[in-house]
């Protein structure tokens, strides 16, 4: 069997340029998750950019439909006598994909890179194929790896230390809810913890009307605190897989002195917190930039803090570059216990 899978193009030229290769680690990713043998390799068709697949297994429709996960896959298609059949390939979206598209500011990460690594954490988790997930964005700033969640159907929660990003985020979902007409509740609350009071913001809303009023809804929640708060916000109801991006240590760092320095310091204690925040059988994915934090740094880290970082292919490379002064890559780690 010959499977050819056609790669949505970008329009910012300069992540497009990686794409093909990120792409490829990402569809490699799930492929291996599903235990389907076979390297995929890119080639082009028509101007166009494919993955072609030869593998002796033919693809479940279960299969296809966890392979739509992929962040960047236009069309899947079953290779008969040198011509495409297409696949049918049923959109994965439970809202709209605008919603993490349409609110822009200075250092937002691509929604489309949000999305390969909450492709590739939920591949090396134990999550895949399960219902209900939770993503948890412990530096969740604007909100983008939350706006990918919900979008794909998952429920969403952060942790951000500036209030006025929440502001942000809080009157941007109101608005986008009444925009699309999405029924929903909004909720400000607080929790306590130890001594101090920490305000969140909750939406709880569905894809139509009709879910909503039979209860099938998802949630997005936003806290403002600490980050290092995660452990004991989410002791009871853990994540099943956290995807944030760390800040890049061009304009700004972490650590209230700020500067290049504090990274370790800052992953140092927050890493234990992330840890015990996430499911037994979760995983990880966080992103940084190598020009200012090794990954072999990383990864020491992590394993400091419990979690067990993949190494091995097809999760060991996904650097690129993003702008001079930032060349990104991403470690995916599990949870073990």
């Amino acid at each position: 069997m010959i499977y050819s899978f056609q790669l949505c193009p970008h329009a910012n030229i300069r992540y497009q340029e990686s794409l093909v290769g990120l792409g490829q680690k990402e569809l490699e990713c799930l492929l291996f998750a599903l235990g389907i043998p076979g390297t995929p390799v890119a080639s082009s068709v028509g101007g166009c950019t494919f993955f072609r697949l030869q593998t002796d297994e033919k693809l479940s429709d279960d299969m296809l439909h966890l392979l739509r996960q992929h962040s960047s896959l236009l069309l899947i298609s079953e290779e008969i006598g040198g011509l495409l059949r297409p696949l049918p390939f049923s959109s994965v979206d439970y809202l709209p994909a605008d919603l993490p598209e349409v609110l822009k500011y200075k250092g937002k990460t691509s929604a489309r890179f949000t999305q390969m690594m909450i492709s590739c954490a939920l591949s090396a988790s134990s999550q895949l194929g399960k219902e209900h997930l939770t993503v948890l964005d412990p530096l969740c700033g604007r909100g983008t790896t939350l706006y990918c969640a919900l979008q794909h159907g998952m429920d969403a929660v952060g942790v951000e230390a500036r209030g006025q990003d929440l502001e942000e985020m809080d009157r941007y979902l109101a608005k986008y809810c009444e925009l699309h007409r999405l029924k929903h509740k909004r909720e400000a609350s607080s929790r306590t913890i130890g001594h101090q009071a920490v305000p969140c913001i909750s939406y709880t809303l569905a894809d139509t009307k009709e879910h909503y009023q039979q209860g099938d809804t998802r949630t997005i929640r936003f806290f403002q605190g600490d980050t290092a708060l995660c452990q004991p916000l989410f002791r009871k109801h853990p994540a099943s897989m956290i995807v944030t991006d760390l800040p890049y240590g061009v304009q700004h760092a972490p650590g209230a002195s700020g500067g290049i320095a504090s990274f370790d310091a800052f992953l140092h204690r927050v890493l234990p917190a992330w840890h015990d925040a996430l499911k037994i059988g979760g995983a990880i994915a966080m992103s940084f930039n190598t020009l200012t934090l090794k990954k072999e740094r990383v990864i020491a880290l992590l394993r400091e803090s419990g979690f067990a970082p993949i190494t091995e292919a097809p999760y060991d490379n996904f650097a690129h570059d993003v702008e001079q002064a930032v060349r990104r890559d991403f470690v995916v780690a599990l949870r073990h216990e």
